[in-house]
């Protein structure tokens, strides 16, 4: 039986030797992802138009935002622009 070669030294994931890890569903697709392989994206939002809310904070007033965090699959991310494919030499960067 051939081997296949390995691409990735840490499999994509970032669990070291952690063991079995939880799994989350995609807040996209729906497919369940193990969590330390998810991209987790944080986006906040405001119950006012950002017109509005700019003249609001001119005068001193203070506006909540409501904090969503979307975790997304790597297939999703990529889909969405939120993760750029990069070059072999550049993935072994971690910057």
């Amino acid at each position: 039986m051939r081997k296949i070669p390995k691409k990735r030294k840490s499999g994509g994931r970032s669990k070291g030797k952690q063991g079995t890890r939880g799994r989350v569903q995609c807040s996209k697709c729906g497919r369940m992802v193990p969590v330390d392989k998810v991209k987790r994206i944080t986006v906040y939002t405001s119950p006012v138009d950002y017109r509005i809310e700019k003249e609001l904070r001119k005068q001193g007033a203070y506006i909540p935002r409501t904090k969503i965090i979307k975790d997304l699959c790597i297939s999703c991310a990529i889909h969405t622009r939120k993760v750029k494919i990069r070059a072999k030499e550049e993935r072994k960067s971690t910057s």
